[in-house]
């Protein structure tokens, strides 16, 4: 016996069939979806190396902020010192003034307290004299 030809050719519908859908539909779409990984391959690699450049440029930053924060610090140290050496000196000045000024005013005060003494004297040996004369009865 003789197999039913309509079973052949159903089997050849088949396969004609797998062939025009694997060239008209597999392929195509196989195709595509092989693109979309590539692409979203592609865009994952430059999101990763977007990343790692903003890690860089935000430890870049990082290093920049720290080296010109501590250069703040050092120049605000040096004003500080400056302004110390320049209080100090200040200060001595002013003391060393305050000092010859007193130096001075104590000189003036002693040539005072000389002559001052000195009239006294002159005056209490007039003031004695002119009464030991009253008191004698001298007239002058």
């Amino acid at each position: 016996m003789l197999p039913n030809l309509s079973v052949l050719w159903v089997i050849a519908a088949i396969l004609l069939l797998a062939v025009i859908l694997n060239r008209w539909l597999f392929k195509p779409v196989l195709r595509v979806i092989a693109e979309r990984e590539t692409a979203v391959q592609s865009a994952m690699q430059m999101a990763e190396e977007a990343t790692a450049r903003a890690r860089a440029a935000s430890a870049e930053f990082d290093a920049k902020m720290g080296a010109a924060r501590n250069d703040l610090f050092k120049q605000l140290d040096e004003r500080r010192k400056a302004g110390d050496a320049y209080r100090a000196e200040l200060m001595a000045k002013t003391r060393d003034e305050v000092d010859k000024t007193l130096a001075d005013a104590r000189t003036e005060l002693d040539v005072q307290v000389a002559q001052a003494t000195t009239k006294l004297e002159r005056d209490a040996d007039q003031l004695g004299r002119e009464i030991a004369d009253k008191v004698l009865g001298r007239t002058s």
